[in-house]
Formats: structure tokens, sequence, C-alpha cells
């Protein structure tokens, strides 16, 4: 399998993309494919890969990447949540920023069969980004709104491989679509004619992207994820982070699991919490418990991982400080070890928007005498 790009023949952008064209020639600026990599920051084995492949090809590529993910992944999607319609994009112009879903892990076999309907107007519409990952294989591909895509790996042997495979040349002066003015426009904008043949019978609510994302987002029970949470962990860094825990005869059940939902989880918690917690004092220390599994992780880790968790955790651990009072008690069980290292913030006081259950129990407790 080579698909080389034969020189004669245009690059294809997706329907949602158009380049503006250039003052002078009256011609869209000329795009190729191609790719670009380098190492992530503060990492020494893990690599962030940016291609552009013409659209007709973009599936092709999901389903070639796919075989790295060892039988099952979770589903990326990104859309405003507002209908936009159309959207220049120059310098000094602001647009408001997309919501990121993530499924839960699916098979791969089950995956494709919920999203294969809608992969044509995923790659076509301009205000949709997709992608699949797998984060305890360590590889994520992600297809933006701009149309660019971003590969992040901690085999990039494998993923040079895969484009080599389908044509795509290294260039490190590779030109992006991003690079030049263009336009954002929705399948709705163009004429049915224009449209890929198996979209001309759909209907406009079926061709409106914030239908079909609801659309997808419902059927595979997506969840919204914070921006700022969007982290990478390599295999090896997973393969480390199960090696401790799996050391540990209280966190052994954690340590095959996808840590980074563990950080997720987490980053939730702290959510429910400054919206007012709803659980009782149990659930309310459940939710402790997995701060703890986090820094027996961060005590033993090596530097490099370390750092990687404390940048990712970093913003979560800041909010819920925010909203503890009473910071001179402590939330400890009387039977437990006191948590004396300042690290233990969190045991550190009682959140300040407490339900009515928790509230209960801390009554019942004593912890309102103390």
């Amino acid at each position: 399998m080579n698909h080389q790009q034969h020189p004669s023949r245009p690059f294809e952008y997706p329907l949602g993309f158009r380049p503006w064209c250039d003052q002078v020639t009256g011609r869209p600026h000329p795009q190729t494919e191609g790719y670009t990599y380098e190492l992530l920051e503060n990492s020494r084995d893990a690599y962030r890969f940016h291609a552009v492949l013409s659209a007709g090809r973009i599936v092709e590529l999901f389903k070639e990447f796919s075989r790295f993910l060892g039988g099952e992944a979770f589903f990326i999607l990104e859309f405003y949540e507002e209908q936009i319609g159309g959207s220049r994009t120059a310098d000094g112009e602001e647009r408001p920023l997309p919501t990121i879903y993530y499924s839960p892990y699916l098979p791969l076999d089950e995956l494709f069969a919920a999203i294969e309907p809608y992969l044509t107007r995923l790659v076509h519409d301009g205000f949709v980004g997709f992608g699949l990952a797998n984060n305890r294989e360590g590889m994520e591909l992600f297809y933006s709104e701009e149309k660019v895509l971003t590969c992040f790996t901690g085999n990039h042997i494998r993923v040079t491989d895969l484009f080599h495979r389908l044509g795509l040349r290294h260039d490190p002066e590779l030109l992006f679509p991003t690079d030049f003015g263009h336009d954002h426009l929705s399948l709705l904008w163009h004429p049915r004619p224009q449209l890929p043949t198996d979209l001309q019978p759909l209907s406009n609510p079926d061709l409106d992207y914030l239908n079909f994302c609801r659309d997808l987002t419902e059927s595979l029970d997506m969840y919204p994820v914070e921006e700022s949470l969007s982290f990478f962990l390599s295999k090896r860094d997973q393969d480390i982070i199960e090696d401790i825990l799996a050391a540990h005869g209280d966190y052994a059940e954690f340590a095959e699991e996808d840590f980074g939902n563990l950080l997720f989880d987490w980053n939730d918690f702290v959510l429910e919490c400054e919206a007012g917690f709803t659980g009782d004092l149990w659930e309310y220390r459940q939710g402790l418990k997995l701060r703890d599994v986090i820094q027996y992780v961060l005590d033993s880790a090596p530097e490099a991982q370390r750092e990687k968790i404390l940048d990712i955790i970093v913003e979560t651990d800041a909010r819920f400080q925010k909203i503890l009072t009473d910071r001179r008690k402590r939330i400890d069980l009387p039977e437990e070890p006191a948590r004396l290292s300042p690290e233990h913030f969190w045991y550190q006081g009682m959140v300040k928007n407490p339900g009515a259950e928790l509230r209960r129990d801390l009554i019942r407790s004593g912890w309102y005498r103390r």
C-alpha cells in the first residue's frame, strides 16, 4: 500500500474548510500532504506529530491507526455547543471555544460500528474535530476542526512507518492550512449537489453538526472534558505507574486501569465539590482516596513522571484548596494514621458547600464541635 500524492492531483480540502485565495494570483494557496514531528515538552520518549492529508483519505488513516490501539479505544469529539454557521479566521478575531467530549473505552468493532454512519460528516464539517485514543497503549490521533491531524505516541517508528505506507513525506518546513486565512463552513452552508454522495439524501437536521454530534455523545455515553485536562501519558509512563500501584496492597486494584481516568475522576470530584457535594461522608472520603492514590504515585515515581502528573493536577488541586474551610481541622478517620504531610492538604478542612447528607454526617461525627 503506497498512496504517494500525484503531483498533478490537487489537494482535497474538506468542504467545511475554505482557504482564502491569494490576492495576487486569485488562486488558493498551494497545499501538500506531509507531516512533521517533535518530542513532547518535558519528555524523552513521547512524540507529537502534525500531519496534513487529503479529506478523502482521513477515514482510511483512522482505520489503519486503530490497529495500534490494542483492540479498544475511546472516542474524542470536539464541537461548538451553540450553532455558529459560518466563521472567518483572521488576525485579532476570537471565536468561542469548543467543548471536548470523551467516550468510555469500547471494543474497536463496536466503536467503529457506532461512528461509521457519521464519519463523512465528521470529516467535512468545519466546526467538528474527532479522534481515537488508548492511553494505556500510549496512542492518540485527532483530526481538528482546522483539518490538521495531531498524533501523540510513545512509538514514533510505528507512526512514521504508517505515514510512509500512506505516502506522506516528512517535511520540517511543511505549511499547514492554518498558516493562511480561511473560512469554516457547516455542511448546511453548501448546496446539496456539492455534498459527498452519501450525504446528499440526508435531511437538513441530519446535516446540522449540533444534531449529529449530540446523537454521538448520547449513543456513546460521552462526557465533557476540560481543555486544561488534555494530557498524554506514554506507554512507558503507564507501565511505571502500573508497577508502582501493583506494589501497594490497597492500591493494586487500580494498577491495570488507565491512570488518566483516575486523574479525571479526581477532577470530577472537585467539580462536584465546587457545585455542592451531594453525597454523604463515606462518599466524600472515597473522593479523597483518589487523591491518596495519586499522591502515592507521586511519592514513588521517577522525577520525569512525577513532573508530568503534577503538571496535570496542579490546577485541580488549587481549585480544591480554594474551596476548603476550617483548615485547622482534619477529616481523617479516627482509626486511620493522621496524614501529617503538608502535601495532604485535601484532609485539612471541609468544602464550604456541603450538601444535606454530608452536613448531617459531619454533625453526627462532631465536626462542628471541634
